[in-house]
């Protein structure tokens, strides 16, 4: 029999990044006992890495925007496929959102008369994102943990949670263990809310941190909830491509929103060549109109370097196989260019792009401003998560919660940039607030320890496999090797199909891991036990690109590659069936309302 020890909760919420904090801090706020579990040290999750900014139609800077605009953008983005609700309540509620946290303490940059400064970004009519530099996920996360911790909510830090518990069909609370000591943990709850953000850890190259490896999805997948759109992974256009020890590093598209071009090995602008039809009416069709968009021209239109990301991606990618890339596999983002327009443009570049000068200044050596950086697609952002009601968040099992990106709905087949922020704070309060009320109208559910011992001998498997079994780094290796060059930026069903075979080899693989030494600061059990996690949500990715057999947002088929409108009315749900197989659905899109219609129709 295993040992652990119990946290009872009211409310837990399993993550600690944007999302998570905000749950939490609106849980507690309606007086219910709250628990936080992260993955990580608190302060350090991956919301930090959130650069350009959150985007809210504030209208500060450009008097023209509104929510209506900014919902339009956001349904245009995703390919018409997101949860029209969701698009809706994020754009009516992201600028209250964003005053809350100056209330608490925000540190935005600001306009000549005070207010918080917006800057434009890719697929977003308007410069509509608050920001603080370049580095406005860390201020969101300071401001959200600095005022989250006064409101009583118990912090339960370097955590894995290994399993949701269920009382017949509702979500009765968590186990996992203390990452440090290795101590199994119960925590039992009469509501969860998953926060625990994407799966970019399944590919190799990725802008994301370690913790990202699909926890959340597979906990839910696993618990019966239903998993929404898992096809579509957002490849950012620009990460580090050099040196290769920080290959995928994220280098913000706040870059491009204040003047940055991508230019091919041979000097020129290759984003002129190729704007889609339902965005040229809003492109620049000239450099210098491009230019006039970027310092606040409201007669100009934007450059095409602010195109939407998958788009932009896409783009880097042809240059770079048509032998027209960079000396290390990318394309050029230049900045410094900017000096033929602005006075002491070094001065400027360093204002307002700190991260991205010492960024560059100190792994790769190069001065943004004096020379191009050196770019290329990276696995970025899941769009696809957890299926969720728009107005309260809660999944298809009740008392099961998600918010942020490992919620599904708000961003259909591609994110817009800086949405993702927005994302968080939206939907990490209303996660919250639901699962606080959820908690006040439901009893504690029971605790069932058979399952909670089945999870302990589950975990504790690895180790009596011994060192001499399946190494689980090397399984995680080929898994990555695997999904990136088979179910990457450009996807064929030959390669996707030999990707599952792969995967169900792997997953025998991970049956038999093990390791040595003891629960201690194991760093071999954490991946044993992650690997779980990716093989799962890499099953779900490929399975859903496989059923939709055309290109739209961030899925783009060589073999299937125009839109089919047929698909363009549906969804695709991954569930788990009774025998434990994933079973693949497609599903009719929910018809947006007429009033949403006519705002849609008078924004094209």
């Amino acid at each position: 029999m295993a040992e652990y020890r119990t946290h009872p909760y009211d409310v837990l919420v399993i993550g600690a990044g944007g999302a998570g904090l905000r749950a939490a801090i609106e849980a507690a706020a309606s007086g219910v006992k709250v628990g936080v579990v992260c993955k990580s040290l608190l302060g350090k999750a991956h919301t930090v890495m959130a650069e350009g900014g959150v985007a809210a139609a504030m209208a500060n800077v450009d008097d023209r925007d509104n929510w209506r605009v900014h919902f339009a953008d956001t349904m245009r983005g995703g390919q018409y496929l997101n949860n029209w609700r969701m698009a809706e309540l994020h754009a009516r509620e992201a600028p209250d959102r964003v005053r809350e946290l100056e209330a608490w303490g925000a540190l935005f940059d600001r306009t000549r008369d005070g207010k918080i400064l917006q800057r434009n970004f890719g697929g977003h009519r308007y410069p509509r994102l608050a920001h603080v530099g370049d580095r406005t996920g860390l201020e969101m996360i300071r401001t959200l943990q600095d005022h989250g911790i006064h409101s009583g909510m118990e912090v339960h830090m370097e955590c894995t949670v290994l399993s949701l518990l269920l009382d017949g069909g509702r979500v009765a609370g968590a186990f996992g263990y203390d990452r440090e000591k290795g101590h199994f943990i119960l925590w039992p709850a009469k509501a969860v809310v998953l926060a625990t953000g994407g799966v970019g850890r399944a590919f190799k190259i990725s802008s994301n941190s370690w913790e990202y490896t699909g926890d959340g999805h597979a906990l839910a997948y696993r618990a019966g909830a239903e998993l929404l759109d898992m096809e579509f992974v957002q490849f950012h256009p620009t990460g580090m491509v050099w040196p290769i020890s920080v290959r995928g590093i994220l280098v913000t598209e706040g870059v491009r929103g204040e003047g940055g071009v991508l230019r091919n090995s041979e000097g020129k602008r290759f984003m002129f060549d190729d704007i889609p039809d339902n965005y040229k009416s809003q492109t620049a069709d000239s450099e210098e109109e491009g230019w006039r968009y970027t310092q606040g021209d409201k007669n100009a239109r934007r450059p095409p370097e602010l195109l939407t990301r998958d788009h932009v991606a896409r783009c880097i990618n042809r240059e770079v196989k048509a032998g027209r890339g960079s000396p290390h596999g990318g394309v050029f983002l230049d900045i410094a260019w900017i000096k033929q327009h602005i006075p002491k443009a070094a001065d400027h570049i360093k204002r307002k792009l700190p991260s991205m000068y010492h960024q560059f200044k100190q792994l790769a050596d190069i001065d943004i401003t004096k020379e191009p950086m050196e770019v290329g697609p990276t696995t970025h952002y899941m769009m696809g998560g957890v299926k969720v009601d728009g107005d309260s968040q809660m999944s298809t099992v009740p008392g099961l919660f998600a918010a942020g990106e490992v919620a599904a709905g708000l961003h259909g087949a591609n994110r817009l940039g800086g949405n993702s922020l927005s994302d968080l704070i939206v939907f990490g309060k209303r996660a919250g607030q639901y699962a606080a009320e959820f908690a006040k109208a439901n009893g504690a559910a029971a605790v069932d320890d058979a399952q909670v011992q089945a999870a302990a001998r589950k975990a504790l498997a690895p180790f009596e496999r011994g060192p001499e079994a399946e190494n689980p780094y090397k399984i995680q290796y080929d898994l990555q090797d695997s999904m990136q060059s088979l179910v990457g930026i450009v996807r064929m069903e030959g390669e996707m199909q030999q990707a599952l075979d792969v995967i169900a080899k792997l997953n025998a693989r991970a049956a038999k891991a093990g390791i040595d030494g003891n629960r201690m600061y194991n760093n071999g059990w954490h991946t044993a036990m992650d690997l779980e996690n990716m093989l799962t949500v890499s099953e779900a990715i490929t399975r859903a690109a496989l059923l939709r057999r055309e290109s739209r947002g961030a899925q783009f088929r060589d073999d299937y590659p125009d839109k089919d409108p047929d698909w363009g009315k549906h969804n695709i749900i991954v569930k788990r069936d009774g025998d434990g197989q994933m079973e693949i659905e497609k599903r009719p899109v929910k018809p947006l309302p007429d009033e949403l219609k006519q705002i849609i129709e008078e924004m094209k």
